[in-house]
């Protein structure tokens, strides 16, 4: 550690990616990047900075040490700031999270899998045109030591599948897409099923009309109900606790959702697209219920926003090689409800299926929430006819309170949920 200096933690990070875009069967483009870069933090006191270099030599981390240094002796005093408590630190071996299958496709495999998509997606009926599709691979190592006594490190790779069509002529035509990404390429959905599913989907968006203003049922398609949580996951960290930003502030312990709803954050789940042994601090991590029978049972914190708050930190810290820790979840979901998808579009006479939202209309401090959407209404319990150019609107507090989750959870994402139902919101013009 440089002289002067009373902690400090370094993260590294090496990575590499591949992918392919073809379009209209031609190729339209291959990139391959590499790259490693290290992240210094030090602490002087109370005072702290962080700087990052890609340049590893020897005399490269000299210069980004002094470079660190001096930055730290500048900087103001944070009567929070410091490393995470040793007693918190992850010790002995590390999980097995599966998060590597040791894959590098070469460009000829990744360019026959973006054309299969493509092929399939305009093999159906109506699909008029492609705006393209895709194939990818990655792999990444983390590593991180501090001066608190913890190192380690972890790899992960990842692989993807998408494409983007377009249905329909003229003024008409609706664009939708399809995308899937595994840690493992054996549970990568076959392209052909991803070409298909954009396919599909813009077809089913064709001459969409308009639903009448008014108070509907919504219900959120999987495709879209995640960004709940998402909503969900930026009030209860601690910076927007600490800061007073944050609809939920004064709710923790209280009944937020309604009976029976838990929300579980998992970092350990084996494949998960945001699995890891240890957060950016090198606190150990668990899997958590957030929300327990509808209860809120915990904030998310790093070191310095749990100091604020005066709670330990949650193992929630993510950090990129170039800035300081902050609060964010790892595989977050909605536990599955009791009743199924179609149970859910038959409890009323009409709704409202979400499919897409547009804009970001969303107060993260009094929860009010409106958003432009396309979708669906749905009569009868069956999807009926495409509707888009309207906007769903209420209060995140009143949705949360009522919301229903179905039995449709898949794990496909890093946020996940199943369809959700809210029972009651404004539906308006765009």
């Amino acid at each position: 550690m440089a002289a002067g200096a009373t902690a400090a933690d370094a993260l590294y990070a090496g990575d590499r990616s591949s992918s392919v875009q073809v379009r209209l069967g031609e190729l339209e483009g291959v990139s391959r990047a590499e790259g490693e870069e290290i992240g210094l933090r030090l602490f002087v006191g109370q005072q702290s900075a962080t700087v990052a270099s890609s340049d590893l030599s020897e005399d490269g981390l000299a210069v980004l040490v002094e470079r660190c240094l001096a930055m730290a002796r500048e900087a103001p005093e944070d009567p929070y700031a410091g490393l995470a408590p040793e007693e918190l630190l992850q010790r002995g071996d590390l999980p097995e999270l599966e998060a590597d299958d040791d894959r590098d496709p070469d460009p000829a495999e990744l360019r026959a899998r973006a054309l299969e998509a493509e092929t399939a997606a305009m093999a159906v009926q109506g699909v008029t045109n492609s705006s393209g599709a895709g194939a990818s691979s990655s792999a990444s190592t983390i590593a991180l030591a501090t001066s608190g006594g913890f190192s380690g490190a972890y790899r992960s790779s990842g692989h993807s599948g998408s494409a983007t069509v377009v249905a329909g002529e003229g003024a008409s035509m609706q664009r939708d897409h399809e995308w899937h990404s595994a840690r493992h390429l054996e549970d990568l959905d076959s392209a052909a099923d991803i070409g298909r599913r954009a396919g599909e989907r813009a077809m089913s968006r064709l001459n969409p009309g308009r639903p009448k203003p008014g108070k509907y049922p919504v219900i959120f398609d999987p495709r879209v109900s995640s960004t709940l949580l998402g909503h969900f996951a930026g009030a209860i960290s601690g910076s927007s606790v600490a800061r007073k930003t944050s609809f939920l502030l004064d709710k923790l312990g209280e009944q937020v959702f309604a009976t029976g709803v838990t929300v579980v954050d998992d970092p350990l789940r084996r494949r998960g697209l945001r699995s890891r042994p240890f957060d950016a601090e090198g606190v150990q991590v668990q899997r958590q219920e957030l929300v327990s029978d509808g209860m809120l049972k915990s904030w998310i914190a790093e070191s310095a926003s749990a100091r604020q708050l005066g709670i330990a930190p949650t193992g929630h810290a993510g950090r990129g090689v170039g800035g300081a820790p902050s609060a964010t979840p790892t595989n977050l979901y909605f536990a599955a409800g009791s009743r199924s998808r179609e149970e859910l579009f038959g409890a009323f006479a009409e709704a409202v299926l979400v499919i897409e939202l547009i804009g970001m209309g969303v107060n993260a401090v009094t929860g009010d929430y409106s958003r432009g959407a396309v979708g669906f209404m749905v009569r009868g319990g069956e999807i009926a006819e495409p509707v888009a150019e309207f906007t769903v609107a209420a209060n995140l507090l009143d949705m949360f309170r009522t919301l229903e989750p179905a039995s449709d959870l898949e794990f496909r994402r890093g946020v996940d949920a199943p369809t959700i139902l809210i029972p009651e919101m404004t539906v308006g013009a765009a």
